[in-house]
């Protein structure tokens, strides 16, 4: 997947810009890894802040819109095309870099060659 591509949901799976997914559950390939604590939808520069509190104590992580796969309103949910390691090997979150270029590049690297498309 290209990088300018992992910022932008998949086409259908954001479609109604009025819902927010703060505090919906986020399902990786392989389970519950916690709850959405923060979100951007601005068209290339789309992410979810993921709490993963109660499986890293305390962690927080960074994920593109192209790593999400369906976003279920009805359940709550979002659904991601990464496995928990996939995910727990991505480039620590710091609360005053993570929207800085140096941070996202890192993310690109990790993110970028991993299957999320």
């Amino acid at each position: 997947m290209t990088v300018e591509s992992l910022w932008t949901y998949r086409a259908g799976v954001f479609e109604d810009e009025s819902l927010s997914v703060i505090g919906f559950d986020v399902e990786a390939v392989d389970g519950v890894i916690g709850t959405v604590d923060e979100e951007s939808n601005v068209a290339g520069d789309s992410f979810v802040v993921v709490d993963v509190g109660f499986w890293s104590f305390g962690r927080r992580v960074l994920l593109p819109a192209a790593a999400v796969t369906r976003i279920d309103p009805h359940a709550r949910s979002v659904h991601l095309a990464l496995t928990k390691e996939e995910i727990e090997g991505a480039p620590e979150f710091d609360e005053n870099t993570y929207r800085a270029p140096a941070y996202r590049t890192r993310l690109d690297d990790h993110y970028g060659r991993l299957p999320v498309a």
